[in-house]
């Protein structure tokens, strides 16, 4: 795997050394077991798999060897981003604070006119990537994009893999949230070669699929998916012969339950001999970064523990299914970094009211007499490490007769001396 130049201040002395080690004595990435931060009356149970994934990682080196590459452009005001690089507040905020500006919100709100730009101006493409329609409208500007294109090589895994099957006569039908930055360009790059529709999730999923088996008709398909398909689709003809691909951070189980029922609407519509002429396999496109932080999380809800913390920016696509997948199970508290980790309170966001909330007494004193607190803690594909070690820091603080750093460390890095 490639290792990218990301900024030391991304990094941690405790998540980035408990990583390293992982990496060092598990290659392969088998063991999915949770690593075990001991410190005594607190123990902090850590996913296999979470944090700055290739895509990131690759976004960020390009985006701070723009800046280094053109201090005078920066000085000026004259770099941009199409939109933020990445759904993490602190990775944008430093960005900004180094003189990048960005050109729109993420959901496409224009913040400055692209009638501002001149050739001479610096303008980077997100890991999200973008539309066909705003990489010609910066091109006829004169506005190069090609030099510091932050694209995802996963995100635009998919595009290609929607050209192949849309040269093939197969309509594109996107597993993902219809305005995400990622899906707009998905749609935009698959609807240039095929029809395209998008499904939220199984129970719109399911919707389709009583349309391809013909228990509904089109007006039923436009009810539910007029805002969700391309101009001219035409359900009774763009139906016949599909392909599921989805946006990098869905679940990527959810993804493949989506296929399987529409797969088997296929068959009861066309019969088992014509599946494979009528339904594309298109699962070499999920993402494997996105399912190993999933699977990861799966094996930690697994260990158990009295909470979780899950670290990530609020629009972060990844970072919510993480979150859905833990508040099954235990108290899951959702947080942008460790100024919101309060010891009478923690503010929080509600995936179900789309809003930040404090909640009072959260933590489980209680149970600190008899036994340790066990907090399991992760974090989204774009969340730095480091916003880990102050989630830590700041619990900690809350306690005495703690151990150390080093000695709560001491199994890894032993591991990592003697691998």
């Amino acid at each position: 795997m490639r290792q990218f130049d990301v900024p030391d201040f991304y990094q941690s002395p405790i998540i980035s050394t408990v990583k390293a080690a992982r990496r060092e004595a598990d290659p392969r990435k088998r063991d999915l077991a949770p690593s075990v931060l001991d410190f005594g009356p607190v123990r902090f149970k850590i996913a296999r798999h979470f944090g700055f994934c290739y895509g990131v990682e690759n976004a960020i080196e390009i985006a701070y060897r723009a800046l280094a590459e053109h201090p005078d452009k920066a000085a000026s005001g004259r770099v941009f981003l199409l939109s933020e690089m990445i759904h993490n507040p602190h990775v944008n905020a430093d960005l900004e604070a180094r003189g990048i500006r960005f050109l729109r919100t993420t959901s496409g709100e224009q913040l400055i006119p692209f009638d501002a730009l001149g050739p001479d101006d610096l303008v980077i493409i997100p890991a999200f990537g973008t539309t066909r329609e705003i990489e010609a409208d910066l091109q006829a500007r004169g506005v190069s994009t090609e030099a510091y294109n932050t694209t995802c090589p996963f995100v635009e895994k998919v595009w290609k893999r929607s050209e192949q099957i849309g040269r093939k006569d197969y309509t594109i039908i996107v597993h993902g949230k219809r305005y995400h930055e990622e899906t707009r360009a998905t749609i935009s790059h698959a609807k240039a070669g095929a029809p395209v529709v998008v499904v939220r999730d199984i129970e719109e999923a399911d919707d389709l699929a009583a349309v391809i088996r013909g228990e509904q008709g089109p007006d039923f398909f436009f009810e539910r998916f007029g805002d969700r398909a391309t101009e001219g689709f035409d359900p009774d003809r763009d139906l016949q012969r599909i392909g599921v691909v989805n946006q990098t951070t869905m679940l990527a189980t959810e993804t493949q339950a989506i296929a399987d029922l529409l797969r088997e609407a296929v068959i009861a519509r066309s019969g088992e001999d014509t599946v494979a002429e009528h339904f594309a396999d298109t699962s070499d496109t999920l993402c494997y970064a996105t399912k190993e932080n999933q699977d990861a999380t799966y094996t930690l809800i697994e260990a158990g523990a009295d909470l979780a913390i899950v670290v990530g920016g609020y629009n972060s696509s990844n970072t919510s299914h993480l979150v859905e997948l833990c508040e099954a199970h235990m108290p899951t508290y959702f947080v942008s970094g460790a100024e919101e980790v309060e010891r009478e309170s923690i503010h929080h966001f509600d995936l179900h009211t789309h809003t930040v909330k404090a909640t009072p007494d959260w933590f489980p004193w209680v149970t600190a007499a008899d036994r340790p607190i066990e907090i399991v803690l992760t974090a989204g594909a774009s969340c730095p490490d480091a916003l880990l070690d102050e989630v830590i820091g700041r619990i900690l603080g809350w306690f005495d007769g703690t151990r150390s750093v080093d000695e709560a460390l001491a199994p890894f890095t032993t591991e990592s001396a003697s691998a």
